[in-house]
């Protein structure tokens, strides 16, 4: 019975993994983007440390937006009519998501700006 109850913890997780990229327009920005940052990574080959901070950074940011997501949905569910509480939990999490967001950025940038400049040289 254990066995099953946790292939069935599996298929809730991957149904709301799926769920957030269907009906989510952040997410499904967040994979935009990460795709783009993994076809520039395979490009200017990027070190397996650098892999592992992307890595690390994606499953940041989109874990975060569908915990982001599920608090919404949660606030709205239990508070349907405007509240200032509900409004600032709503938006603390979204300014979590976008902290990560923007933390993400940066540190991509500190990766990939040398790494296309020194691309740039090779072919000018």
């Amino acid at each position: 019975m254990k066995k099953k109850n946790i292939l069935y913890s599996f298929k809730y997780a991957f149904t709301g993994i799926i769920s957030s990229i269907k009906k989510e327009r952040n997410m499904k920005i967040h994979i935009s983007i990460m795709t783009i940052v993994m076809l520039l990574g395979i490009i200017l080959k990027i070190q397996k440390i650098e892999w592992i901070i992307c890595i690390i950074l994606f499953g940041l940011v989109i874990s975060l937006e569908m915990i982001n997501t599920s608090i919404e949905i949660v606030v709205d569910m239990v508070m349907p009519n405007k509240n200032e509480n509900a409004k600032n939990a709503k938006d603390i999490s979204a300014g979590a998501v976008l902290i990560v967001a923007i933390t993400s950025l940066i540190i991509g940038l500190i990766i990939f700006i040398p790494k296309i400049y020194n691309f740039l040289l090779t072919i000018i």
